[in-house]
């Protein structure tokens, strides 16, 4: 199997090469940068299949980064950052990133949400389930194409964000738990302190109100979400 090319944006250059370290001795190649221009650059001559962007970084800083490379990719984007603020990471999340890291981090954690996100896009393109188009109220997902449909016109998701809003949909009418999601949306075994469940919800909450839907996701405080088939 091809050894998966991942990208790393970030200023500081001691952290890159950690991280690289690791990633290398994990099986994968990968090409680090220090600003966003050269990664930006980089991406449009050779599509890597994962990005690791710092948000505060010179020529273009990795907000507006991970909005110009959604424009043209549904890439997985990881964002590590030194910003910890809530709003900081649902900025991060609601731009396209498909997970946030506070650094200063573990690599390993990284490894693990890296293996992870690879896994469950591994899982999605593998699936022999033959039932991959589902229908609730104005949302149609067809997940062989990744499209996403609200009233016939197209609706925008990252491949997570549709993984996650598939999942809860194939459960309606169920209690989705948070670490339910992390396991099957994310491939997280284990439990991992992230926020990725509810700022992702939260992005999509606002695509779909965006397009006027109506499929309202439904938080169960202190455990999780569910979806309720009003039908």
């Amino acid at each position: 199997m091809d050894k998966k090319l991942i990208y790393i944006a970030d200023d500081e250059i001691n952290i890159c090469n950690i991280i690289k370290s690791f990633l290398i001795k994990d099986g994968f190649d990968v090409e680090i940068f220090n600003d966003g221009l050269s990664i930006l650059e980089a991406f449009n001559k050779k599509q890597a299949d994962m990005l690791i962007l710092d948000i505060m970084m010179p020529e273009i800083d990795g907000y507006a980064l991970c909005s110009l490379i959604r424009l043209k990719s549904s890439v997985p984007i990881i964002i590590v950052s030194a910003k910890d603020t809530e709003s900081d990471k649902i900025t991060g999340l609601k731009l396209g990133g498909d997970d946030y890291l506070t650094k200063p981090f573990s690599p390993l954690e990284l490894i693990a949400r890296i293996n992870s996100i690879f896994r469950r896009i591994n899982l999605d393109k593998t699936s022999t389930n033959s039932n991959q188009i589902v229908k609730l109220s104005d949302i149609l997902i067809n997940f062989d194409t990744k499209q996403v449909e609200v009233n016939n016109t197209p609706l925008n998701l990252t491949v997570m964000e549709l993984s996650l809003l598939y999942y809860l949909i194939k459960n309606k009418n169920r209690a989705i738990s948070r670490s339910e999601l992390l396991d099957k949306v994310w491939g997280f075994e284990n439990k991992v302190e992230t926020r990725a469940t509810d700022d992702m919800i939260k992005r999509i909450r606002k695509k779909l109100s965006d397009v006027g839907s109506e499929l309202k996701i439904d938080t169960i405080w202190g455990f999780g979400f569910t979806i309720k088939n009003e039908d």
